[in-house]
């Protein structure tokens, strides 16, 4: 699956009781909420109104957010082979001239983690996707500049 994420079993069941909260309970208190406040008058001037529906429209986002993630995750144990890159796996690599240490994955999969996280379809995950220790390559970033990256060491988390 090319926009498969990996997540561990119990992060896809964390992500998976969210989204239900969200859509049942979530939902019911803000559908509550713009009801209270649209009943004190003039919609126009009602800030109350209006944070109500802005918190609704985030909620929706993540709900949206949540169902694709979700839809699209291989969920298991990360990968046992620390051969090459994949995701779900931590890694130290060369930055152009900066080492940096992050995991290849959702920031969803590794939440509490004080670790950077690169998804595997960003420039840098998918340039590095596959790649032994040792191994070079080199990606154009969104902005237009070079980066060139070696693979230093990879490990479970």
């Amino acid at each position: 699956m090319a926009d498969a994420t990996w997540l561990s079993q119990e992060s896809f069941d964390r992500l998976s009781a969210e989204l239900e909260r969200l859509k049942t309970t979530g939902r019911t208190e803000i559908a509550e909420r713009i009801e209270a406040a649209r009943s004190e008058g003039d919609l126009r001037e009602n800030g109350g109104y209006q944070a109500a529906r802005e918190e609704q429209s985030k909620m929706e986002g993540r709900i949206q957010e949540l169902t694709y993630l979700l839809e699209n995750a291989e969920v298991g144990e990360a990968p046992s082979s620390l051969e090459a890159v994949a995701p779900g796996l931590v890694i130290t690599a060369k930055v152009n001239d900066a080492e940096k240490h992050f995991l290849l994955g959702s920031r969803e999969a590794a939440p509490d983690l004080d670790i950077d996280v690169y998804p595997e379809s960003a420039p840098l995950g998918s340039a590095i996707m596959g790649l032994k220790v040792g191994d070079e390559t080199s990606y154009v970033a969104p902005n237009g500049k070079e980066f060139t990256v070696k693979v230093l060491k990879i490990e479970t988390l």
